[in-house]
Parts: C-alpha cells; sequence; structure tokens
C-alpha cells in the first residue's frame, strides 16, 4: 500500500512539473516519464484530466512520437463599450459629417485584432541554418555504426557543449550550420566507425521588451526565433495611437533596426522583419500623419504617410482607382492656413498632380464616372434583344436590324417606328417617323435612316393584346415591394423627403397639415395607398425607359402608349413661349387612339399609320381635324374636314402636313353597327344564334326562326337581356346599402328593435351574394298577334328561351306541403292551396301573389261575397308568404291586458275629476 502510494506521489509530482514545463523551460527527464507509463490507464486519465494534458503526448499506450503543439497566445481583443459607444455617437448621429467620412478605418490594424494570453515560446519553427547557438538551446546527436546512442545535450553558460566521451564543444556564437559541422568533425576524428545525425532540439527562450504604443507594452519570453513581427503578435499589436511604419528595435541603447510594416502588408517584403535577441527593446512610436482615401479605389482606408510620400504613392497603397471612376474629377480636401477646409481638385492622370505631397489631414476622394453611354444606340420595344449597342459613322436602321424575322418579335407594327434623337446639349429631342418593314427590306432609302450617337430606336407592337406582360409586371412588383419596406408603417407616402417639404411654404415656415381636421388626421385606405405607390413607381421606370436596363429587357411586353409616354412627356417640357409642343393626337375609328410626337413633315396618313391604321367602320370620304390657332388676338380653334381615302392614297391636298396640337378623328360610317347577335332556344322551329341589324325587333326575330312550334308555351318564355341585369345588380347594391342603414339606425334608435349583429351581417351576406339575371317579361301571345306594344327590339347578347308547355302549378311557401300539382281546368286558388294542406299558423293570407310562367307577378282579387277570380294558368308559382308581424297568443293577450288596464286606470282618474 504504501509503494502504491509513493508511486502516485511520484507520478503526481511529475505531472505537475510537467504542466509547468513551458513557463520554467524545464523539460522532463526520462525517469519521469517512464513513471507516468506505470500508473494504471484509469490513473493516467485522471491526472491528465486534472492538469489538463494528454497522456498520449507522453508516450502511454502509443509508440507515436508526440505531438508539438503550440498555445494559443493570442485572443480576440475585448472591445471597451464606452470608447465603442463614443464613436458611435460621434459618427451615427453627425449628420454633417460625410457617411463615406465614417466608415474609413485604419489599414492595417485589422491585422492585430487580439491580444495575449500567455508568455509561452513558440517551439515548433524550423531552425535556419544561420541559427545562432546560445546557452540554453538543446542539441541532439545520434549515433549509428559501430555503436547506436542517443543524446540530448544543452549548451551550458560558457558556450560549451558538454558531449560524454569527446569533451567540451566550444558552440557560442556559432551558426546551426557551422556548430553542426563542428560536432560531426569532432565525432569523425574521436569515435572511428560510428556516424552521426545532428538536429536542433528544444530552443531557448529570451526574454524582450515591447514598449511604446503596443497594445499591452511590457516585458515578454519569447522563443529565441522570434522577429519583430511576432513580437507584436505577443504583445497583442498595435494600439490606436501608433505607428505602423515606424516600428524600432533598440540593442543596449542603440538602434539597430527599423520595419515598416506596410513594406509587408501591401509588397510582402519582410527583409526589415529582423531576429531579436535577449534584452532586446521593441519600440513603436505614435503614428505619423493620416490621410484619408475614398470613392472610387479598391480598398479605401486611412493610411498612415512617410516623408516625401506624394498622392500617386496614397493612391496606390489603397490598391488604385476602380474601372468605374474618373480620375480626373478627384478632389482633395486640405487644411488651410486659416483653420479652414479647402478643395484641390485634382487629376490623377497629370504628373503634376500626382507628384503632389501629401500633407497629415488629406482626405482624397477619387470620384466615379458617369452612368451615361457614349456612342451608343439604345433599342426597345418589340425586338428580339432590346438593349445598347455601338455606333460607327453611317450605320443605319438595317444595319441594326437586318432581318425582319431574326431581330424584330411576331407582333412587331412594320408599318411605324420611331428615332428619338438629342438635338443639343440641354437634352431636347427630335422625333423621326419611319417605315420599319421599308427600312429592312430598303425599299426606300428615306425610311432607311442614318443614325447618330445616342439615337433611341422605339417599336411598336400591332395589337398590344396578345402581349406576355408576366416578366414587367413582376419587375414592377419587386421594386413596389422594395419602396414599401422603405416606408414601413409610416402615414406619410413614400416619398419621406416630399412629405417633408409639403410641410413647408417658402418662407421657411411649417405649413399646417391640411389632413388634420379636428384633430383627427385622416389615413388613405390601404388600396389607395397601394395604387399611389404602383402609380409613382411605374412613372418613374417609365422616365428613366431608355437608361433602366431591366425595363428595357422587358420593354417587348410593353403597349403603344406605354411606349410613347416617355417621348410625350419630354416633348411637353420642350413645349414653351418660343416653340409649340409638338404632339398631336389621333381619336375614333383607328386601331391605337392617343397621343403621338409631331415628327418632321408628319402627314396625315402618317398619324394614321401612328395610330396603328384604320379599325373596321371608319368613314373614308370624311374626317374632322381640329387645329388650334394663335394670333395677335389668342388664340382659336378650327375645323378642318379630311379626305381620308384621298390622304392615303398620297393625294398632296388631302395628305398635308400636321401641325403642333392638331387632333384627327376618324368618324364611324353613318348607321354602321358592330356585329351584334341573339341567341333563340327552346320550342322554334329553327333555334340558334342570329345576326340582327340596327332596329330589329322581336317579332321579326322570330319570323326569320320560322315561328313557334306546336309544343312551346309562349306564356312561359324566359327573355334575358345583359343592360337589365346590370341595372339589376345595380339595385341590389342600393338594397344591401339601405339594409345597412337600416340596421345601424335601428340599433342606436331608442324604439327601434335590437338586431343581432351577426344576424344582420347574414343577411346583407346573403343579399350581397344573390346573382342577378337580368329577365325581362315579353307577352310572345301579344307579339303573335301583331300589337306592336307588346313588340321590342332586339340588343346584342340578349338571349330568348322558349319552354315546351308545362302542366303543373307549384305551391311554395307558408302552406303545410309546399309541393306541385298537375293542373287542373276550372280549380279556383283555394283549391290548389287545399291541395298543399292549406296555409300555416304564420302565414300571411292578405299578401298571396301568384309569380306567373313568363315572371310576372299577380295579386289574386278577392271578394267579400265570392271567392277569388284569379286564373291560373299551366307554369305558374302560388307563394304563400311569411308574417313577419305575427304573434302567438300569450304575446297577444299580455298586450291586450296592459290596454285594458291602462283603460281602466284612465277611466278612474277622469271619473274621479
Amino acid at each position: 500500500m504504501f509503494h502504491k502510494t509513493k508511486t502516485l506521489f511520484i507520478a503526481g509530482l511529475s505531472a505537475f512539473i510537467i504542466l509547468t514545463m513551458p513557463v520554467q523551460a524545464v523539460t522532463p527527464s526520462p525517469q519521469m516519464i517512464e513513471q507516468f507509463k506505470q500508473l494504471p490507464k484509469s490513473e493516467q486519465a485522471r491526472i491528465a484530466k486534472q492538469y489538463g494534458v494528454d497522456p498520449s503526448s507522453f508516450g502511454g499506450g502509443s509508440s507515436a512520437a508526440p505531438k508539438i503543439e503550440n498555445p494559443q497566445v493570442v485572443n480576440e481583443r475585448a472591445s471597451n463599450p464606452d470608447s465603442s459607444a463614443a464613436k458611435k455617437s460621434d459618427s451615427e448621429y453627425d449628420f454633417k459629417r460625410d457617411s463615406q467620412r465614417n466608415e474609413l478605418t485604419r489599414f492595417g490594424y485589422e491585422m492585430f485584432a487580439g491580444e495575449p494570453t500567455t508568455f509561452a515560446p513558440v517551439s515548433d519553427v524550423p531552425v535556419p541554418s544561420e541559427y545562432m547557438i546560445g546557452p540554453g538551446d538543446v542539441i541532439n546527436v545520434q549515433l549509428y555504426g559501430k555503436e547506436n546512442q542517443e543524446y540530448s545535450l544543452t549548451v551550458g553558460r560558457d558556450g560549451n557543449l558538454q558531449f560524454p566521451s569527446l569533451g567540451p564543444i566550444q558552440l557560442n556564437g556559432m551558426s546551426f550550420s557551422a556548430a553542426r559541422d563542428s560536432i560531426s568533425e569532432r565525432i569523425k576524428q574521436q569515435m572511428i566507425g560510428i556516424e552521426s545525425n545532428i538536429s536542433m532540439g528544444e530552443l531557448r527562450s529570451i526574454r524582450i521588451f515591447v514598449a511604446g504604443d503596443a497594445y499591452k507594452p511590457g516585458s515578454y519570453t519569447v522563443s529565441s526565433l522570434s522577429t519583430i513581427t511576432q513580437a507584436l503578435f505577443v504583445a497583442g499589436g498595435i494600439n490606436e495611437i501608433g505607428s505602423l511604419r515606424n516600428i524600432q528595435v533598440k540593442r543596449n541603447g542603440r538602434l539597430v533596426g527599423k520595419f515598416d510594416l506596410y513594406d509587408l502588408l501591401l509588397r510582402g517584403d519582410a527583409s526589415g522583419d529582423i531576429n531579436l535577441r535577449s534584452g532586446d527593446v521593441v519600440f513603436i512610436p505614435a503614428v505619423g500623419g493620416l490621410v484619408s482615401v475614398t470613392g472610387e479605389v479598391r480598398r479605401p482606408a486611412i493610411y498612415e504617410i512617410a516623408p516625401n510620400e506624394t498622392i500617386s504613392d496614397i493612391v496606390t497603397m489603397a490598391a488604385g482607382v476602380k474601372a468605374a471612376a474618373y480620375p480626373k474629377a478627384t478632389s482633395l480636401e486640405r487644411f488651410n492656413s486659416n483653420g479652414l477646409k479647402s478643395i484641390i481638385n485634382l487629376d490623377l492622370t497629370s504628373a503634376k498632380d500626382q507628384t503632389l505631397l501629401a500633407k497629415n489631414g488629406d482626405f482624397i476622394r477619387v470620384k466615379n464616372s458617369s452612368s451615361q453611354f457614349e456612342n451608343t444606340i439604345t433599342l426597345a420595344g418589340a425586338v428580339v434583344r432590346p438593349g445598347k449597342y455601338q455606333w460607327r459613322e453611317g450605320i443605319t436602321i438595317a444595319g441594326v436590324l437586318p432581318s425582319v424575322w431574326g431581330d424584330l418579335a411576331p407582333s412587331a407594327d412594320l408599318n411605324y417606328a420611331l428615332v428619338i434623337r438629342e438635338v443639343n446639349k440641354y437634352g431636347d429631342i427630335n422625333v423621326l417617323q419611319f417605315s420599319l418593314g421599308a427600312a429592312i427590306t430598303g425599299e426606300t432609302l428615306t425610311d432607311n435612316l442614318v443614325l447618330s450617337p445616342r439615337d433611341k430606336i422605339l417599336v411598336f407592337n400591332y395589337d398590344d393584346s396578345t402581349q406576355n406582360r408576366f416578366e414587367l409586371n413582376k419587375l414592377v412588383k419587386q421594386r413596389v415591394e422594395k419602396v414599401a419596406a422603405l416606408k414601413g408603417d409610416s402615414l406619410l407616402g413614400n416619398d419621406l423627403f416630399q412629405s417633408g417639404f409639403a410641410s413647408l411654404d417658402f418662407s421657411g415656415n411649417k405649413k399646417t397639415a391640411k389632413t388634420n381636421i379636428g384633430g383627427v388626421i385622416i389615413r388613405d385606405t390601404d388600396s389607395s395607398q397601394e395604387q399611389n405607390a404602383v402609380k409613382n413607381e411605374v412613372s418613374q421606370m417609365l422616365a428613366n425607359l431608355f437608361d433602366d436596363i431591366e425595363l428595357i429587357k422587358v420593354s417587348y411586353a410593353m403597349s403603344r402608349a406605354e411606349l410613347l409616354y416617355p417621348i410625350i412627356s419630354k416633348l411637353y417640357q420642350q413645349g414653351n413661349g418660343h416653340s409649340n409642343v409638338k404632339v398631336v393626337a389621333a381619336a375614333g375609328k383607328v386601331r391605337h387612339p392617343g397621343l403621338y410626337p409631331l415628327s418632321d413633315n408628319l402627314t396625315v396618313s402618317d398619324l394614321i399609320k401612328a395610330a396603328g391604321g384604320l379599325t373596321e367602320g371608319a368613314y373614308l370620304e370624311n374626317a374632322e381635324l381640329t387645329r388650334t390657332q394663335i394670333n395677335d388676338n389668342g388664340s382659336g380653334i378650327m375645323h378642318l374636314s379630311v379626305d381620308v381615302a384621298s390622304a392615303l392614297m398620297g393625294d398632296q391636298t388631302a395628305n398635308f402636313a400636321l401641325q403642333s396640337r392638331d387632333a384627327l378623328t376618324i368618324q364611324t360610317i353613318p348607321d354602321w353597327q358592330e356585329s351584334k347577335s341573339v341567341e333563340l332556344r327552346g320550342e322554334v322551329k329553327f333555334p340558334g344564334v342570329y345576326n340582327i341589324g340596327r332596329g330589329e325587333t322581336l317579332a321579326q326575330l322570330l319570323e326569320r326562326a320560322g315561328g313557334f312550334t306546336e309544343y312551346a308555351a309562349r306564356n312561359a318564355s324566359v327573355f334575358v337581356r345583359e343592360s337589365v341585369r346590370q341595372q339589376e345588380e345595380l339595385e341590389i347594391k342600393k338594397l344591401a346599402n339601405q339594409l345597412r342603414r337600416d340596421i345601424a339606425s335601428r340599433g342606436i334608435s331608442k324604439d327601434g328593435i335590437q338586431v343581432n349583429y351577426a344576424d344582420a351581417q347574414l343577411m346583407l351576406t346573403d343579399l350581397e351574394n344573390i346573382k342577378a339575371v337580368g329577365r325581362l317579361v315579353v307577352d310572345l301571345n301579344a307579339i303573335s298577334l301583331g300589337i306592336d306594344e307588346a313588340d321590342l327590339q332586339l340588343e346584342d347578347a340578349d338571349v330568348l328561351y322558349i319552354p315546351a308547355i308545362k302542366q303543373t302549378i307549384a305551391v311554395m311557401g307558408e302552406v303545410q306541403h309546399p309541393s306541385t300539382h298537375r293542373f287542373k281546368s276550372g280549380y279556383t286558388l283555394e283549391q290548389y292551396l287545399s291541395l298543399s294542406g292549406g296555409p300555416r299558423e304564420r302565414a300571411d293570407e292578405d299578401r298571396i301573389y301568384i309569380i306567373k310562367a313568363d315572371g310576372s307577378v299577380t295579386l289574386p282579387s278577392n271578394s267579400a261575397w265570392f271567392a277569388s277570380e284569379t286564373e291560373i294558368s299551366p307554369g305558374d308559382t302560388v307563394i304563400m308568404p311569411l308574417d313577419t308581424e305575427y304573434k302567438d297568443n300569450l304575446t297577444l293577450w299580455t298586450q291586450i291586458t296592459g290596454i285594458l288596464y291602462n283603460t281602466a286606470v284612465a277611466v278612474s282618474a277622469i271619473s274621479g275629476l
């Protein structure tokens, strides 16, 4: 038991010595390791877990070589919440400061984003041949040949290596390669027949000092192979005011080296990163001058400058300018002698400006290039590949669109296309109209226009209704959602700046909100807000049609009016007191009525082509042209008559040039009507769909259909008309609104009957869901007899259904047994009611009505002496309604008793007077 306790004690002591090895630089002896190996596996695991070591590193149960690992000497720096909050307050809430300036950081400092955790030296760095041997270094010697032995020998403080059987070997001040050669030579001379292999073992540790503006200055124990950069990492790097470009190494009070970290970071040059010796001081002075670079550079940041560095050197540090930069418009902000900022314009392509010396506090801003294109042609509309194309001298329409089949959409209008050309530096435009088909096929040279730089070609669809607009609507939806996300829950609209400006007058005072009425802010409905958002976004998209690459891609689906919108808007902007708005209008029987640009020498026939041509029913003999005349007395309107047929044939007298604000109206052929049809169903000799003319009557249609069959129930016909159906839907909506007001008034009235809200909503829902039929009552018997008052003129989409003769009478409503009975000639109303069991208790017998087979409603005529004389015909329906004012006997007698009691009280009071 004592022996086991002793063994555990020795093992624990050995583990303790091993765990303290990194700090003390003590190598565990083989005896210690062997004692640890002899312990049971459970004890090895317990001791290893207690002291945080890996048992396999001591060879316990494993034949693998021990794995050497570097300790984690640097952790991420802990941020200072007070300083970070102060910086955020300075930058985030200082709205006068440039946001780009706030985003800049000091270059190179992100390299030192940690802080030291231990002073353990690095032990796994390869030893170079020029490494200087010193006291504390371990030399591993392996002998093989006649004898096989291994030695781990430590260089003593006197610089000698005590080699068994060879004596001391002086190694102090020698390089590792020279020491290896010296030891090998001694072994060959004194140990015949033995070869050697010499390598470095444990390296000595040295103590250095890191001073100045380091993150954590102090004394550190590091490996003898450590350099300046490794010392900086061990010390946590450089603080916010430390210099990266003037790191100094002092040895015995003398400056032995300087290191510029920019050489390593920007050029990969580590020649100045010298090895350190014991007692060296790494001194970090304060930062020198700082220059900020932002804008169109690849690495915007704040850079430290060295003496005599120029603007070109600073831009090179920032990795140069981007491809989208415009270096000729670079600006330099610099403090002048008066303590104020001044702006210096720089041209980075100029050698003079590149050699300008940089100063502390300079702020260089490299501007971006324009997003506009030069020497381009923009193609939009009904083409296969819309977009921007290169312009070259002499290029024509056919050069951009060489093929009708390969370059144009199948729906392209070959008779009308436009070229929009800028005529001056102010962006004013001139519109040229041409025939696209003639330009491509080369029929006329006048249509194959020679293009100029920045021309825009618009190709239109012949029929706008056939286009698939999914991608176009998808693009609008995406952009509206982005605008809506910016708006959030604000009631001010999408444009917050515009909302704020609207609340100001031109004296700088705030306006009173017009929407604030009686302290209540009037909100727009969600639908109107969404509609306004879509309207604003579409307006902006169309205004930038030729610069919006995404919109140009889907312009093939845009209508003629949509493509013309930015052109018409621009022409209206160009109109002023000296020149009229170059816009004309087409209306009437044309395919695309609307506004069109007034191109050079635009004629009547050209305007008709622009409007898509004439439609069916156009009157070619005469059209009306309305022209605005301006003279010294004001303006006036005159109307001109145009012979459209002659104009289309090219007659110069009719096909004259149009003027600004002309409006051409193509009239309709007199008595022209569009194709109209009605349908006959049921018991006519020739049922089907019939085309009708204006003023044709139902009697005439029935004669064309061959009249009725012998089984036709004329009095049960159903006539449906679309205009009547629309009127019925309007009346249903009015009725629902009236019911809604009645329910509300009953709910707030003292004398009103309280209505359950859920029941009221159910009634309203049922009423609103009623589908209108549009049935019109017609008397076919009277029409057949030739009575003109019964006849009616037909309308488009009328439907007449004539059923077969029915032999039934239906009794519905509050009867004991609602049912349908066979028609019996001579039966009265009371008899049919008796066949259904008679009325129920809650039936309203005074309001019985009969729905006739033709859809009309009649009330029975009752007499005190005679039974009902109302005639019942086959196909009629008798309705017994519900008595809504019905009261049961208990309620009725309660009310009667109350009336009698109140009467008795009144009589008693009167008799007592």
